[in-house]
């Protein structure tokens, strides 16, 4: 029998029609179901049946829970703005657990910063990120050779993925919510001295 929707925490956030641009949405490993592509934290209000575009949204997510559990084991987004791990926790706050593996890249952080977010129980991972995607920056950061996940299909990479990161730890410097606020930059705009 193969993992549902249904049975995870991703239920809820489907129902409120928050998993957009997914690129995937399946069970990748025996009881492990996976995301890939857009969470939406902030809407504006509808008129009638018009569905309108989320005003607020978490990129690059992956994500992976286990069926029949209450929480992440894993999640990775991009953010735009470090304010926004904020609308995030209103979203997926109670979705997360102590111990999960939380990966925030953040457009606005300086690029060498790394740094630890307590945000109530949990621990955010926290980076800077310019050009790259966080998915690429995750497998830098876990010692992942692309060739490595080469030949697996997208369920399998991050099945892949995920297995090295819940392993993952490091010491970085543990910051205040207030205060990543105060560090952070500009935002830059992300499609600066892109080829049109």
């Amino acid at each position: 029998m193969t993992a549902s929707i249904e049975n995870t925490v991703f239920a809820r956030l489907d129902k409120e029609s928050r998993l957009t641009h997914g690129i995937l949405k399946e069970e990748v490993s025996p009881g492990r179901f996976a995301f890939r592509g857009e969470l939406a934290l902030k809407f504006e209000a509808s008129l009638g049946d018009e569905k309108r575009p989320p005003t607020l949204s978490a990129w690059q997510v992956m994500a992976t829970a286990r069926e029949g559990e209450d929480h992440f084991e894993f999640f990775l987004c991009y953010l735009l703005s470090f304010e926004y791990l904020v609308p995030l926790m209103e979203v997926i706050g109670d979705l997360l657990k102590p111990g999960g593996k939380y990966f925030v890249y953040v457009n606005n952080q300086y690029l060498l910063a790394k740094y630890r977010i307590p945000m109530g129980e949990i621990t955010w991972y926290s980076f800077g990120i310019d050009e790259s995607t966080a998915y690429n920056e995750l497998l830098e950061l876990l010692y992942i050779d692309k060739n490595d996940v080469k030949k697996l299909n997208t369920g399998g990479k991050q099945d892949y993925v995920v297995n090295k990161a819940l392993e993952f730890h490091e010491d970085y410097e543990i910051i205040s919510y207030e205060e990543g606020v105060k560090r952070m930059g500009p935002v830059r705009n992300p499609n600066e001295n892109r080829p049109v």
